[in-house]
């Protein structure tokens, strides 16, 4: 795939793929377009989360949420 980035993303690109973490400038897109849709799918989940408690709901609670965030993130708890 070719693409012109502009001059500043070209840089990100070339750093990124210069650290080998990327076998091809797809691979290093198909990572970013996934933690961009992440990121949206959180920041929805959080703007509902708000929403609801707005609303008068309590929702979970704060170590139960923590715990849900350690899982997803596989977090490990501190001994």
């Amino acid at each position: 795939m070719t693409f012109p980035f502009p001059a500043d993303l070209l840089e990100f690109v070339r750093d990124r793929m210069a650290s080998g973490k990327y076998a091809s400038e797809e691979e290093l897109l198909r990572d970013a377009f996934q933690a961009l849709a992440e990121g949206e799918e959180d920041l929805t989940a959080v703007r509902e989360a708000v929403a609801q408690w707005q609303a008068g709901d309590p929702g979970v609670p704060l170590d139960e949420a923590v715990e849900t965030v350690r899982r997803k993130h596989g977090i490990l708890r501190d001994a």
